[in-house]
Parts: C-alpha cells; structure tokens; sequence
C-alpha cells in the first residue's frame, strides 16, 4: 500500500473564478432565437440550470453580433487573463500564500492559443517575480488539470518547499460557432466559462504556520482509447471561418466502458479496493459521461454529488471541472486524515486521466 510521505506533494488551496454574467439554459436559446424543438431540447435536458458565458454584444437588430475567429482570440486573452488571475489569488489566499512565494505556474488552456503563453501574460500582469518558472499546456482539451497536475507533481518533488500552482482557464466562449446545425447544438448546451487553481509544494516551507487542508497525491495513471482518437477534437471549420469543437454522442458510453480500466490501474499495486475510496471528484463532463462512469465503477449518487453539483451550477467548464467539484468537497469540510480520493479527468483522445490522494 502507498503510504503518506513528507516529501509526496500536497495540494495546499483552491481556488475558483467564473465571469460575472451568466444565464440559464432558457436565456441562452431566448438570448439566439432559437426555436428548433430538437435543439431546445438539448439545452433543456442537459441537466445544467445556469452557466457563466461572455456572449458577444447585441447587435441592434434583435440579435448578436457575430464574433470572427479574432475576436474570439481577443475574448479568450481577455477572459484567461481576468479569470485566471482571480482564481490564482484565490489560490493563494486559501493556501496562506503570497505572491512572492511562488516559484512555478503551469497554466492550461484548451479555448484559444496564446504566445506568449498564459503563464508569461499573468506574470507581468499580476507582478509575480520574473524568475518564477513555468509552463504551459495547450490544447489537451477537458482531461488536461490533471496532466497537468502530473507534470507540477514532478516538479513540486525536485524543487521541496517551494509552491507551484496549477491554473486551469477556459474561456469556453471563445470556442463556440454559432449555426443551426446539432453538433455544434451540442457544444454550445454544455460548456462555461471558468477559471480553477491548485497550490501544490512538497515537504515543508520553512516558515510553515497554516493548517494544510489539502491531501497529499500519491499517483497517477493515463488510459489513452485509440479507437476514439476523433470522438473528440477541436478543428477548423471552414464553411465558418473558425474553430469549432465536435463531440461524438457515442462519448459517453465510450469512456464509461474505460472508466473500470482507468481506475484499476490507478490502484494497481496499492492494496486499495474501490471501496475504499471515500471521495469520488470526476470530471462534470455532461449529464450522460456522468452517469456512464457512476454505472460502470458503481458510485452512488452521494460519490458524484459535486460533480453533479458543478455540472449544474456551471455546465462543464472544461479543465478546471474537477477543481471546482475539489473546492466544494474542501467547503464540505467531511474529508478526515487517512482517507483516500480519486480525481478523474476526461477528454480528447480519447483519454481518462485520474489520480489518487490520501488526505
């Protein structure tokens, strides 16, 4: 069995942010006119009640203006920087930490490309030391906070006591197309805008004084699901103009058919059975992923309550989800020492990413 270690990294705080407007499923169709009872029923059964969004600005004439790819460029930039710096500092905060005492900032984005990248942008924006190291991960898609993760893990062990940040930002509506047609139905039912962060240092900083609420993350392990390599991508439209994201509608079924396997491997070799297994954080990756999952690894409604909770309150904000649902749990303030988690991730590839902690 694995065992808690001083030296293992520690998530230390959390984080969120999210733009100030947002709407419910009904103001977004009423918001575009839109009328076709196939595609009212998508946005109406998908279990979100209200999501944050940046639409774009009316146009005078009872409609929208429409956004080319630039501007959704110009958005993305806008809203990532906002968003991610009102989450990292949230971060922070919940951590007892400074600015000044970070060392590395990994930022994920999967709604636009920025370069520099969005780690570089939010150093000079929020004056953090210039010889703070960081990373960048790009296009990774919903599964990537925890790729991520993996990779400041690493780099939380080499560098003891020193603080790192994951910074998830994804300004979803940057990444939307606008036509009638239901794959893109689909996308625009599901997703929000959020911002997530996640402190993480391994060892003690020397000048230690707050009480670590966080767990500490004992491993990781990838399933990557060749045959739906195209079940979901991000690709260029050219009948629009832009990018657009497709979903495939056999996903759901597809990763929870992997989901038993994922998860297997993860605790392979630690002596854990799932039932021992107290917390449950996967990613709120729509209504049918999340019951695709909780049916093949048998998780009871209570196991996916923040996931469902997220996936309400704020539709799937992409690669900061299982964040969200992290800060609801630490709110809860249930989780006791010696308990383990499973934090599950899913996207395109097609791949699960999860990854377990002991508190």
């Amino acid at each position: 069995m694995i065992l808690a270690s001083a030296l293992r990294p520690r998530a230390l705080g959390v984080g969120t942010a999210v733009p100030t407007a947002s709407y419910t499923q009904e103001e977004v169709l009423d918001t575009f006119a839109i009328t076709d009872p196939k595609i009212r029923s998508v946005f109406l059964n998908s279990a979100i009640e209200r999501r944050h969004l940046t639409l774009p600005p009316p146009d005078g004439a009872g409609g929208r203006v429409h956004e080319a790819q630039g501007d959704l460029l110009d958005k993305h930039k806008a809203q990532a920087i906002g968003m991610g710096a009102e989450a990292l500092l949230a971060c922070l905060k919940r951590a007892g930490a400074e600015l000044s005492d970070l060392r590395h900032l990994c930022c994920v984005t999967s709604t636009g490309l920025l370069t520099p990248g969005l780690s570089a942008l939010l150093i000079k924006e929020l004056g953090i030391d210039r010889h703070c190291s960081r990373s960048d991960i790009v296009g990774m898609g919903c599964n990537a906070g925890l790729n991520a993760l993996g990779v400041v893990s690493g780099w939380a062990v080499a560098h003891p006591g020193e603080l790192a940040v994951v910074l998830c930002a994804e300004a979803c509506s940057a990444a939307y197309a606008m036509d009638s047609t239901m794959r893109t139905a689909v996308v625009n039912s599901l997703f929000g805008d959020g911002a997530a962060a996640l402190a993480i240092r391994s060892g003690h900083a020397p000048d230690e004084t707050v009480v670590v609420e966080g767990p500490q993350i004992l491993k990781f392990a990838s399933c990557l699901i060749p045959d739906a390599i195209d079940a979901m991508r991000y690709d260029w439209d050219r009948d629009l103009g832009r990018f657009s994201f497709y979903l495939d509608p056999q996903v759901p079924y597809v990763v929870g058919a992997h989901a038993e396997l994922a998860v297997n491997r993860l605790l392979d070799g630690t002596g854990l059975r799932r039932s021992d297994i107290a917390h449950w954080l996967v990613h709120s990756g729509g209504k049918k992923v999340i019951d695709a999952v909780a049916v093949n690894l048998r998780l009871t409604k209570h196991d996916v309550r923040h996931t469902v909770g997220v996936l309400r309150d704020y539709g799937n904000v992409s690669s900061g989800s299982f964040l969200f649902s992290y800060e609801r749990l630490l709110d809860e303030g249930v989780a006791q020492r010696g308990e383990y988690g499973v934090l599950m991730t899913m996207g395109p590839g097609s791949t699960i990413e999860t990854a377990l902690v002991q508190w």
